[in-house]
């Protein structure tokens, strides 16, 4: 199996499959890099190199109990992407995955990179402030954080059959494979990775972050998004970006580039050529 070992000492497990330009995926909370197996699956098949990694305490990576913040998650990255020597990449990040490349990019700078892609993503900030009155109230995600601190199992299995693929939507056919797959990422994580991460993902302002990106930017969100409400977050992002383009999704869920697979992947394709 592949890992790069972190300065502080963390396995960081990775996919890496094909050649020509690479694509570098970030994935959501609580998941893995198995969430971009659509993705992966087209784009290795189309000639890309794919890259994915298991965020620290996520997945196959080590089960460690701290540094799980934004600044950890986007030196993690750089990690990967200096181990692998990436260059001229597309840095493709979805949900808190979308902050982790926000923030890499702020942080490490554009020298690898060719173009970004934030799908469903939580800059700029996802909690209610006095500046972002937008926002989710600090108590929803206090709320997660009880949750997965005493009975994540239940809860996940509520998240993925309920809002993040928006089958609970009136009319919606869910899928058991999809909600169970989603059950089995975050299972093998850990809980207290993804009990911090509920912080990282909702606390973190990318206001600043967004304003140094300079590379094409394609900001993809759906305006049925449950899970990070679309008119805090797309619409306000592709505005902070030198360089950001806004595309909207009537009634797309969260979990878009799983359910609507096809779409995602086709406009993903259009973006890196042009």
């Amino acid at each position: 199996m592949n890992y790069v070992r972190t300065k502080d000492g963390v396995d960081i497990f990775y996919k890496d499959w094909g050649s020509g330009q690479p694509i570098v995926f970030s994935h959501g909370w609580p998941l893995s890099s198995d969430d971009w197996d659509a993705q992966m699956m087209f784009f290795v098949s189309h000639g890309f190199r794919v890259v994915a990694h298991d965020r620290r305490g996520h997945g196959r990576s080590t089960q460690v109990a701290q540094g799980h913040d934004m600044d950890h998650y986007a030196d993690d990255l750089a990690a990967v992407t200096a181990h692998l020597d990436l260059r001229n990449a597309v840095h493709v990040g979805h949900s808190t995955g979308g902050g982790e490349v926000v923030r890499y990019l702020a942080r490490h700078g554009e020298s690898r990179v060719a173009k970004a892609v934030l799908i469903s993503a939580v800059p700029p900030l996802m909690v209610k402030t006095e500046a972002n009155p937008g926002g989710l109230p600090k108590d929803v995600f206090d709320g997660f954080q009880t949750q997965v601190a005493t009975n994540r199992a239940q809860f996940y299995r509520d998240v993925a059959a309920g809002p993040f693929y928006g089958f609970n939507r009136p009319g919606a056919k869910a899928s058991e494979g999809i909600i169970q797959n989603w059950w089995r990422q975050g299972m093998q994580g850990g809980a207290k990775a993804h009990y911090d991460g509920i912080v990282a993902f909702s606390q973190t302002d990318f206001t600043a972050d967004l304003k140094k990106i300079a590379v094409p930017t394609l900001v993809m969100h759906g305006d049925d998004d449950q899970i990070v409400p679309y008119a805090d977050s797309a619409p306000l992002s592709a505005k902070l970006l030198k360089n950001g383009t806004l595309k909207t999704y009537k009634g797309f869920p969260h979990g878009m580039p799983t359910t609507e697979a096809a779409t995602i992947n086709a406009d993903l394709l259009a973006f890196i050529k042009a």
